[in-house]
């Protein structure tokens, strides 16, 4: 029994997390004469999936390659007003402004991405910092709402396949491509070589600047799709949607909860799911049961922990044992007859 959870991936873990989080779930909220599994419930579940779903799997590509990302609530509210400003209500500028919108998060990773492999600012100060500038354009050129959606762009948040809403088949989208770069590309293979030594992966001829910067970009794109979603849910634009989500640390969390080491180099896009659908199910059975606001982040936070905990012991259980050869002063005074 011991040898088989042993041999059971973080991947694995996270995976039977969800599945008794899911059990558990639906035992809470029959107590509240609820139905957890009804058509409904699971919409409403896979409806909280994909904000922070979108935003996860982005934070994923930059974690996953050594960087963070703390910009990615501001996008979110940067793009939400920006595309909303530019349909006002006309359906005819829904294009334009959805390109818009994604063209200016790019440039926001782009800059991002060359601060941190250039200028050899981490991430986590480079993206701080880039948010700080964000926030304070919003706060100086928008108060309140801003702009509106057509309705047809409406239609994107409000739509459903069955129980399945139409904005988590398109993260589902994303979350598929992502996985395809990462399994099948050499753009995904360096970012896992750049993430785990970026020394190595130098000396092995990868140029180490463009993982970083493509991770950057890829993390600001799917920011502005989480921001475009939000528009399209709310139908006008907002500068503090972003903030008020808590879609930096959340996504963080989400990513860490599903596997992805912080350090980089080691994690994948389905722990990212996994974990990002146990916060959506635990948000889903806290509302039920009325849960206490501060609670809830009390029972989020002690979720995080304690999987970084069991990860962090596989971890020293797994480890083989080193047996170096002494080296320096130690390996002279041993050879010495």
């Amino acid at each position: 029994m011991r040898t088989r959870l042993e041999s059971l991936t973080s991947t694995g873990i996270v995976v039977i997390v969800l599945a008794l989080s899911l059990v558990i779930g639906a035992i809470l909220t029959a107590v509240e004469g609820r139905n957890f599994l009804s058509t409904g419930n699971i919409s409403a579940i896979l409806t909280g999936c994909s904000i922070l779903g979108f935003i996860a799997i982005g934070q994923t590509l930059v974690i996953l390659v050594g960087s963070l990302d703390l910009s990615v609530p501001f996008v979110v509210s940067l793009t939400s007003v920006v595309a909303a400003g530019q349909m006002n209500g006309d359906p005819a500028q829904v294009a334009p402004a959805v390109l818009l919108a994604l063209a200016i998060a790019a440039a926001i990773g782009l800059v991002n991405g060359l601060v941190v492999s250039f200028l050899k600012v981490h991430g986590f100060i480079a993206t701080l910092g880039m948010g700080l500038i964000i926030s304070g354009y919003l706060a100086t050129n928008y108060q309140g709402s801003h702009g509106s959606a057509p309705r047809s762009f409406r239609l994107i948040g409000a739509t459903q396949v069955g129980p399945v809403p139409v904005s988590a088949l398109i993260m589902l989208g994303c979350a598929l491509l992502a996985i395809v770069i990462l399994r099948r590309t050499r753009l995904g293979h360096h970012l896992y070589a750049v993430g785990g030594n970026p020394e190595v992966a130098r000396l092995s001829g990868i140029r180490t600047s463009v993982p970083v910067v493509a991770a950057h970009v890829l993390c600001s794109l799917l920011a502005a799709m989480a921001g475009l979603l939000l528009l399209a849910r709310l139908s006008v634009g907002s500068p503090t949607i972003g903030s008020q989500g808590d879609y930096d640390l959340m996504s963080i969390a989400a990513v860490v909860l599903g596997g992805t080491l912080l350090a980089g180099g080691k994690g994948n896009i389905v722990g990212t799911l996994a974990g990002v659908a146990i916060f959506a199910v635990l948000d889903n059975v806290m509302g039920v049961m009325q849960v206490n606001p501060f609670l809830k982040d009390v029972i989020r936070g002690l979720v995080i922990v304690a999987a970084v905990a069991v990860y962090a012991r596989r971890e020293i259980d797994q480890r083989p044992a080193r047996f170096d050869r002494p080296t320096g002063l130690s390996a002279v005074l041993q050879e010495k007859p």
